[in-house]
């Protein structure tokens, strides 16, 4: 058996491992237990964030409403605009400031409204992302229970695999075999391939004459485009 034949026995039984590690990753267990974990992680920063953006607006309405009683008191100074005007006040100057305070009370009322509505508002997102963390954390109790007996079932199976893997190795050229398991590690596969007329038969990219030299001459190359380990096709 050639050094191409076992490399790609090798991919073969490597390709098991690969679908695996996949039905793993892309398991409903898993996607649940990733989206519990990351609410989790991230809802304490929020629920926190809410309560003080609450707190926040709750000294605002105070201050505002303080500010309202001030101004309010000041239109006492006018409860005597009759006596005023009978002492030859000018009584434009008098209604135009009633006109300004009144406008300036109508403003913080109205500002004091929105920051009540948006405390409302701010306390009903707190209730229902408590609600919906006690839901997580329910979910994420579940999903973890069940990712782990979905990982440790396809464990068993990975090991023999492994096994399998270990054993046709040994007949690989250690060169060999360190190039293919780097571009294992990149998530490339199939990682060895056979050219198709000079040509790569997954990208269809074309080699170099040095290339085509060294796959005729039975030499395994790399796909400039790809990355792909190629051999010469039959």
């Amino acid at each position: 058996m050639t050094q191409v034949e076992k490399l790609l026995k090798y991919q073969e039984t490597d390709e098991k491992l690969l679908k695996l590690e996949r039905d793993l990753g892309n398991s409903d267990e898993r996607k649940n237990y990733v989206q519990a974990k990351s609410f989790l992680t991230k809802a304490p920063e929020k629920l926190d964030a809410l309560e003080a953006k609450a707190v926040e607006l709750a000294a605002l309405v105070s201050e505002l409403n303080k500010k309202y009683a001030e101004i309010a008191e000041t239109l006492s100074d006018f409860d005597h605009i009759d006596e005023m005007v009978d002492g030859g006040a000018d009584i434009s100057f008098y209604k135009k400031n009633v006109t300004q305070i009144s406008d300036r009370l109508k403003s913080i009322k109205a500002e004091v409204s929105s920051l009540t509505k948006a405390i409302k508002d701010a306390d009903e997102e707190y209730q229902q992302m408590k609600k919906k963390t006690i839901d997580m954390q329910k979910q994420y109790s579940e999903s973890t229970e069940a990712y782990k007996k979905l990982k440790e079932s396809l464990q068993i199976e990975a090991l023999a695999v492994k096994k399998e893997l270990d054993a046709l190795k040994k007949n690989i050229e250690p060169e060999v075999m360190k190039k293919y398991e780097i571009k294992r590690s990149e998530r490339i596969f199939p990682i060895l391939c056979a050219e198709n007329g000079g040509r790569c038969s997954k990208c269809g990219s074309e080699l170099s004459l040095a290339g085509k030299e060294k796959v005729s001459s039975g030499s395994v190359v790399e796909c400039d485009n790809c990355h792909r380990m190629l051999y010469k096709g039959v």
